[in-house]
């Protein structure tokens, strides 16, 4: 696939650090191919500069109409100020991917010339440390070849799979914040570690190496995690009497409740960004 070679960003957040730091770390992109621009906050934009290598124009509305891929990395509450700042800049021929939750390909598409490409993307926290977990869309003007580049782009950070936009709302129950779910858990194992008498140190240690092996049994044998969970379940045995323990606490259904719950709210705070003609 042809590597695009000018990306620029609109924020300068954490998640915008993550996907830039994963572009030129996996060599994806060179840093003077990347621009950097926000609002107001210089000293954040001299920080990822210095860090990075990467640019902070003066001139910003040339860095928006040069790149190829413009990277929407700003809050959801602020998408609309910023395609009113910035979306008269944008033409068909140049690629947008938004990371705002919510924030539909239909609300950007009616806020920039007709006939852009708009992705959208759902990377998680774990792209910090380039293990995200991401689910990109695609707008009504977004060819395959736009997809296949902002799958390219987004497994720089992790990995990556597409989905219908009306998933999307699932994604963020599920994969978004689902990092929050694994470290709930933690906290409570550890602590039922601390509980039965283990230290504190020797708790997290036992329980974080359970979960990294765990997670690449399952990626490394391909098998399904009830069978996985079945092979280590004895009859009678310790783990059955856990496994018991935590059906009767309905444990199935309280991460469903859960993952339900968020793709709800999801769907809750993204009728705030309806497009104008469903509303």
């Amino acid at each position: 696939m042809k590597q695009r070679k000018h990306y620029c960003f609109i924020g300068a957040g954490s998640m915008a650090e993550a996907i830039l730091g994963g572009l030129t770390k996996s060599r994806r992109a060179d840093a003077n191919g990347i621009h950097v621009i926000n609002r107001c906050d210089r000293d954040r934009l001299t920080q990822l500069k210095n860090h990075y290598s990467i640019q902070c124009p003066e001139e910003k509305e040339k860095a928006v109409t040069r790149a190829e891929t413009i990277i929407l990395a700003v809050k959801p509450k602020d998408m609309a100020d910023a395609l009113d700042q910035w979306g008269g800049l944008i033409r068909p021929g140049q690629r947008v991917i938004s990371v705002a939750a919510g924030i539909s390909t239909a609300f950007i598409e009616e806020r920039i010339a007709s006939g852009v490409a708009v992705i959208r993307a759902m990377p998680n926290t774990s792209s910090m440390i380039g293990r995200s977990a991401t689910a990109i869309c695609g707008g009504r003007h977004a060819a395959k070849s736009d997809l296949e580049e902002a799958v390219a782009d987004f497994s720089s950070i992790g990995s990556t799979v597409i989905v219908d936009e009306k998933d999307m709302d699932t994604v963020t129950g599920l994969s978004g914040s689902g990092p929050a779910y694994i470290y709930y858990f933690v906290e409570a194992l550890e602590q039922a570690g601390v509980r039965e008498g283990l230290s504190h140190q020797v708790a997290r240690q036992l329980t974080l190496q359970t979960l990294v092996g765990a997670a690449h049994m399952l990626l490394e044998t391909g098998e399904d995690p009830a069978e996985l969970r079945r092979k280590v379940t004895s009859p009678g045995g310790t783990t059955m009497a856990a496994i018991e323990t935590l059906a009767d606490h309905h444990f199935h259904q309280a991460l469903q409740s859960a993952v339900h719950r968020a793709r709800k709210r999801s769907e809750e705070l993204g009728q705030v960004f309806t497009p104008s003609a469903a509303k």
